[in-house]
């Protein structure tokens, strides 16, 4: 999506024997707490990324980003509205390696992608976002479903389509996740004050209208992409001027990661208009892809971990 608006955080008693094997239970409950490897250790990230130019005016308009599973080295790229309906494939060394048409979609308002698990055991899919909706128009939205294929050249053979709608009305989105946990898919709107989180949890149908989960709000607006690591360990939202991320404890819902835990606000270098991120796909960093914007040509940008 193009940028229209400037975005604007008694005495004492001897212990009986009970009470002494009850103060036991409680310490011995305490060191067990103190143990506890479920709590993920911090992260840390570079704060300067590797930029790396991209062809120019082959992806002018990057709206989404997913590393590819079947193709060391490159990730796929979606663009907006108003370009073909099909993907490019960006070396990491900022080379395009083609682009791969996608049969029987329309490319209304495509504003994110993402990859992981789906119906059938063993294949990566890709997710890609018709949800975009600058002037909450539309009341329906699209996220067409494929087995991510092997190579540029190889037609996807089948695309399914996710149709929902908010139960809150016509809403602008440009972040759609997939926990690969799961398999559930979030949807992050964009513009209000305080965005809200949404939930089409699996499996999707594709045959019929899906009413989104509302979950809550998040303390974040101008929310322009998000992505789970592919263990679902691992969350990173982003807007025009932030990331943010979550370190998720095991078992934890996805909800009470964003809503009740604390995001850490990443170092992170302005981009022209930063709308795209993923994951890498061991996990050892992440990406960020800009729209070209104010004639500036944008650049592949790697925040690896340290």
């Amino acid at each position: 999506m193009r940028l229209t608006s400037t975005p604007p955080l008694g005495p004492h008693q001897s212990l009986q024997p009970m009470s002494v094997r009850l103060l036991c239970l409680s310490l011995l409950a305490g060191l067990a707490l103190a143990c506890d490897t479920t709590t993920p250790s911090p992260v840390n990230f570079v704060t300067e990324p590797t930029m790396t130019a991209i062809d120019p005016n082959q992806i002018d308009e990057a709206s989404g980003i997913t590393e590819s599973r079947s193709q060391a080295g490159a990730l796929w790229v979606e663009q907006d509205g108003g370009s073909p309906a099909e993907l490019a494939l960006l070396g990491h060394d900022g080379k395009i390696r083609g682009k791969l048409a996608i049969p029987n979609a329309t490319n209304r308002d495509w504003e994110d992608l993402t990859s992981g698990p789906g119906p059938q055991s063993g294949l990566n899919y890709l997710y890609i976002a018709d949800i975009g909706d600058n002037n909450g128009q539309y009341g329906q939205y699209t996220i067409y479903r494929l087995p991510e294929p092997a190579s540029v050249t190889d037609v996807p053979k089948s695309v399914e389509r996710i149709t929902y709608r908010y139960p809150d009305g016509a809403r602008d989105a440009e972040t759609l996740m997939l926990d690969p946990q799961t398999k559930d898919l979030y949807v992050v709107s964009k513009r209000e004050a305080k965005v809200h989180l949404y939930r089409l949890p699996y499996p999707q149908s594709t045959t019929e209208m899906i009413t989104a989960e509302l979950l809550g709000e998040l303390p974040f607006t101008y929310v322009t992409g998000g992505a789970f690591s592919s263990d679902g360990s691992e969350v990173l939202l982003r807007t025009y001027t932030n990331v943010f991320y979550w370190s998720r404890k095991s078992g934890q819902s996805v909800a009470d990661l964003l809503q009740l835990t604390d995001a850490r606000s990443l170092s992170y270098r302005i981009e022209p208009q930063g709308e795209a991120i993923c994951f890498e796909r061991d996990n050892k960093g992440f990406f960020t892809l800009s729209e070209k914007a104010n004639g500036i040509q944008p650049t592949l940008n790697y925040y690896g971990k340290r």
